[in-house]
């Protein structure tokens, strides 16, 4: 995928689901993956030229985890002009080591998110964007079928008044298999998720599962997607 495809797939979420307003600061979750590093490129892309004018701020929760390095995502951020941040935490030894958790993901999430909206509130920032592309929104509604008995995925805004913030998803257009593409075109500076589930979750299992019923019923993931796009879920429905 080309930097200006980025930029179209990216503008148009924008737009349809009204993420963005003058004057915005927008805080960018980077966990050093390839998803949250093209939500870096593509949203300061954008500031540039975007007829709304906004700021960034680049966030990073560091686990804990020996050898996690965040240097060369700093070197990329000074290349793009956004300021960054890390949050140094002991989020890993207190779920691995401490508590010895058997199924930590949901632990885990909450507890950076929690680190990252607070920063994300210290900076001055009211708005949060997270990197979730589309395969994300059809895995999310295929594992709430599964394991809940209902049909739900994540929105594309959502706002928290607890925390005052709201998150937006801007790659809600982008497939994951054109970030592969991007970060190998573009050279991104990958952290590997020194996680020791990562790759071991139901979320995995939901993405295989989605690639199989593709490959059997071509078409099948498109279908999926616009089942929500298109489908009853109101946080799904455009603005006017």
């Amino acid at each position: 995928m080309k930097l200006q495809q980025l930029y179209s797939y990216t503008r148009k979420a924008i737009d349809d689901y009204k993420m963005i307003e003058d004057g915005d600061h927008i805080a960018i979750g980077i966990s050093g993956g390839k998803d949250s590093l093209t939500l870096l490129y593509a949203l300061a892309g954008l500031r540039r030229f975007y007829p709304k004018k906004f700021t960034l701020h680049a966030i990073t929760v560091s686990m804990g985890f020996e050898g996690f390095s965040t240097e060369r995502i700093q070197k990329l951020c000074e290349e793009l002009d956004v300021p960054y941040t890390v949050i140094e935490t002991e989020i890993a030894p207190i779920i691995f080591e401490a508590r010895k958790e058997s199924n930590p993901c949901s632990l885990c999430a909450k507890m950076r998110k929690g680190a990252f909206n607070e920063k994300a509130k210290e900076l001055g920032c009211n708005k949060v964007a997270y990197a979730h592309h589309k395969d994300d929104v059809i895995e999310t509604s295929l594992m709430s079928l599964l394991y809940e008995g209902r049909y739900y995925t994540f929105c594309p805004v959502t706002y928290w008044d607890k925390m005052d913030l709201t998150l937006i998803r801007p790659l809600i257009y982008v497939e994951e298999s054109d970030i592969i593409g991007f970060k190998n075109a573009y050279n991104l500076p990958v952290e590997k998720n020194p996680c020791p589930f990562d790759g071991y979750t139901k979320r995995e299992y939901a993405k295989n599962l989605v690639k199989q019923l593709n490959r059997e019923n071509p078409g099948a993931k498109n279908r999926l997607f616009h089942a929500v796009t298109d489908g009853l879920l109101p946080d799904w429905r455009k603005p006017e």
